[in-house]
């Protein structure tokens, strides 16, 4: 494949990766957030098998194998459980917007692991982006502590498994990049997910699954976006132009929440946007801040990068 080929589809993974949040959202609806999950990494799992393979496990660093399933599963967890328990869409979008802190994190923890260096302007970009997500929660009320306290405290599960999932997130990145050694551990790992997710939807108090029309069809774009856009990410990273997909890479808070707002149906006022771009701005300025010396963070959605 061509470089511009394979950059398209990076460019496409990207597409893919901002329709999740929205349409696992959507899949939770009708299936329950666990239920819902589950079948959206059941069905991923089978996607990626075909497209990415099975790796041979036995080749695997012992540190990767356990410490990044364990990370990469609590992050899905954390992520589909975010959005699914979100008492309403536009709650929804906010959670995902928190789970976007991953990006800039995981830049300051490279640099406090010593991974890689980075200037002074690491400070205003972190900064920048903790702002704007305190002004996507804050609503129109301006940058206000009461009212994202009182935003949070409506639902502090969503909101707290999201900023979790970007904390596990970022350490994942570092892990992978440190201990993987050109391993690609996505499907297996997603399987776990998957298993996780059923045997908590069959110990747990999980409500029933509801089928529909339209949940079929969102279940089947969800696991499709998760599934594709993996397998499409690794081909732009390998074979494209990865500084074009790492600037267009921090912009996905922006694009998925878009996305999502068309998905759900679920307008979003002046202040969440203004927020995402703040926060978008902020993890591209983290990243030039390391002056372009490592890959970027997403590029370690897929472990071979």
């Amino acid at each position: 494949m061509s470089g511009k080929k394979a950059t398209l589809v990076g460019l496409m993974a990207i597409v893919f990766f901002s329709a999740v949040a929205g349409l696992i959202r959507g899949v939770s609806e009708g299936l329950g957030p666990v239920g819902g999950a589950a079948m959206i990494y059941s069905l991923a799992s089978v996607l990626l098998v075909f497209t990415v393979g099975f790796p041979d496990i036995r080749k695997f660093p012992r540190a990767y194998l356990y410490l990044g399933s364990l990370l990469f599963v609590s992050y899905e967890i954390c992520l589909a459980l975010s959005l699914g328990f979100a008492l309403t869409r536009s709650q929804a979008i906010e959670v995902g917007m928190v789970n976007y802190l991953w990006p800039s994190m995981t830049i300051l923890m490279s640099v406090l692991f010593k991974q890689q260096k980075a200037s002074l302007y690491i400070i205003p970009g972190m900064l920048l982006s903790f702002i704007g997500l305190c002004w996507v929660l804050s609503g129109d009320n301006g940058l206000s502590v009461t009212s994202i306290w009182a935003n949070v405290k409506t639902n502090p599960l969503s909101y707290g498994l999201a900023f979790a999932g970007a904390f596990i997130w970022s350490f994942y990145c570092i892990l992978t990049r440190k201990k993987a050694e050109g391993k690609n551990g996505i499907t297996l790992f997603f399987i776990l997910t998957a298993l996780t997710l059923w045997l908590k939807y069959a110990f747990g108090a999980s409500v029933p699954m509801n089928f529909s029309a339209h949940t079929l069809v969102s279940l089947v774009l969800a696991a499709g976006a998760l599934g594709c856009g993996y397998a499409a990410w690794n081909i732009g990273i390998l074979h494209g132009n990865v500084a074009i997909l790492a600037t267009a890479s921090y912009f996905i808070p922006i694009f998925s929440s878009a996305l999502a707002a068309i998905i759900l149906n679920a307008p979003l006022a002046t202040s969440f946007w203004q927020g995402a771009a703040m926060v978008s701005i902020g993890s591209l300025i983290c990243w030039r801040s390391t002056r372009g010396n490592t890959p970027p963070p997403l590029a370690t959605h897929v472990d071979n990068a």
